[in-house]
């Protein structure tokens, strides 16, 4: 009891450390396959930018599923699956932290700097810790740390069932459990193992990909490590060369299991390392790269940060409280700052039922309510990087089709190829958007449907627009 006690203490900190953003980054992407299932006339135009992930992943039926037998608004149930998803990962960091030390203050330690880290950026992988909102990856997180300490316990059945688990909400965030676990095994056994990397049926081709595709490409460099920053390279390398030190430690204090974590750790690193620099190197396995092998960082980056606290605790914290505040005070008043900074006209945490005070979501969701339900949108495709915006997705938000944008959408792409040539034509004609006059959007009525468009203020003065605010105004293109 004390232990869950303080885990939900834990998870309700990390609310008011990091924030809670229903709709930001990619509930674009996630969000809209779940409204559709639950409202199949949502999203009659151009679903595939977002239908392409949904087809991958049983997320969208498993949340649509619970929220049709669930008596709560939709928007507490998002709420209570990212609080779930946050304790559960916190839960299964304990579970681990047992098996890794076997000193109290050493595991919570460890569950503590995981909580107070949970949006740190994972070096060049456009990842955190964990999202801020509820998504397939969150919930993966926890069934990937389940899978190990189950593995370490040689629970092999169990471990299976959370890697299952993993894998029916995000394929590709379970091959890196999966490999991780196999190389536990093989490393018990002996000191050198080989993991073959499993490739996902994303009709991989070693051809050389399209303009478009190519175009979608460079906007998401995280994927190629020769596109990375140095301190990008220092966050991927660094953890390999401080697990090491972490092992000779475990050496030192007689701790087989800590051994093992460390050791495995930095080897399933190098190799995953050494597979994303061959993807980034030949021009022509540019469409491999999406692959994304440096995304093994994500499981790296949670078992790391959790022994690097428990050996702080076990060797620094011990039980004295001014040591805690003096290292947990200062992490948590910059991740929150770092939060605030990002999402800096949103409130910290978006409370269900309460009005969103963003000035772009006001207008998101006025279109839900005034719009029909089959009106196609144009909007600025560089929309959630503007100012003020807080990265929020349109389709997340309104429930309503829109044409292709560069940012979000571009992601699809990079995954799916076939895609390209759609996504590069539609954003193509939009390129010029800040410069777009009444004749410009007229155009695209005629070319793609569009009969309602989203603009940043003053807008476009020929337009009547029954929706208006400081920042944005949603606007009818009549016949």
């Amino acid at each position: 009891m004390k232990r869950t006690l303080g885990l939900l203490a834990l998870t309700l900190g990390t609310f008011f450390v990091h924030g809670y953003h229903p709709w930001a980054e990619d509930a674009e992407i996630y969000l809209p396959g779940v409204e559709r299932i639950l409202n199949p006339r949502l999203f009659p135009h151009f679903p595939e930018f977002f239908q392409s992930h949904a087809h991958l992943t049983f997320f969208p039926d498993l949340l649509a599923g619970f929220t049709r037998i669930v008596p709560l608004p939709w928007e507490w149930i998002l709420f209570w699956w990212q609080f779930a998803a946050v304790f559960l990962l916190l839960l299964a960091c304990w579970e681990l932290g047992e098996c890794c030390f076997h000193n109290a203050s050493a595991r919570w330690a460890g569950v503590t700097l995981v909580a107070a880290l949970l949006t740190l950026p994972i070096a060049g992988t456009a990842l955190y810790v964990m999202d801020q909102y509820i998504n397939p990856r969150n919930l993966a997180a926890f069934c990937g740390v389940f899978a190990v300490a189950r593995t370490l316990q040689r629970k092999y059945v169990q471990a299976s069932c959370f890697v299952i688990g993993a894998a029916v909400v995000h394929p590709l965030m379970a091959v890196f459990s999966t490999s991780f676990c196999v190389l536990l095994i093989l490393l018990r056994k002996t000191n050198f193992a080989i993991v073959g990397c499993v490739l996902l049926p994303f009709g991989f081709s070693v051809s050389p990909p399209s303009e478009g595709y190519h175009q979608a490409a460079l906007l998401h460099s995280f994927h190629y490590l020769t596109r990375w920053q140095w301190y990008e390279w220092v966050g991927a390398l660094a953890p390999l060369a401080i697990l090491w030190a972490f092992r000779n430690v475990a050496l030192r204090k007689g701790n087989a299991t800590l051994e093992l974590v460390c050791r495995a750790l930095a080897i399933y690193g190098a190799i995953y390392f050494g597979l994303g620099l061959v993807l980034s190197i030949p021009a022509r396995f540019e469409s491999l790269a999406r692959i994304q092998p440096m995304r093994s960082l994500h499981l790296l980056y949670i078992i790391f940060i959790l022994l690097a606290g428990g050996l702080i605790g076990e060797f620094v914290l011990q039980t004295r409280i001014w040591r805690w505040a003096a290292m947990l005070i200062p992490l948590c008043l910059g991740m929150f700052a770092a939060q605030r900074a990002l999402f800096p006209q949103s409130a910290h945490i978006e409370w269900p039922g309460i009005q969103s005070k963003n000035a772009w979501v006001e207008a998101f969701e006025w279109t839900r309510r005034n719009t029909p339900i089959d009106a196609v949108f144009a909007m600025d495709p560089y929309y959630m990087a503007i100012p003020g915006e807080d990265h929020n997705g349109f389709r997340a938000v309104a429930h309503r089709s829109r044409i292709a944008d560069t940012i979000k959408d571009s992601g699809a792409v990079s995954m799916f190829p076939a895609l390209a040539d759609e996504w590069f034509t539609q954003t193509q004609d939009l390129k010029n958007w800040k410069d777009f006059q009444l004749q410009n959007l007229q155009a695209l009525q005629q070319k793609y449907g569009v009969n309602w468009v989203v603009l940043q203020a003053p807008g476009i003065s020929a337009l009547q627009c029954p929706f208006r605010n400081y920042a944005v105004m949603v606007c009818p293109l009549n016949e």
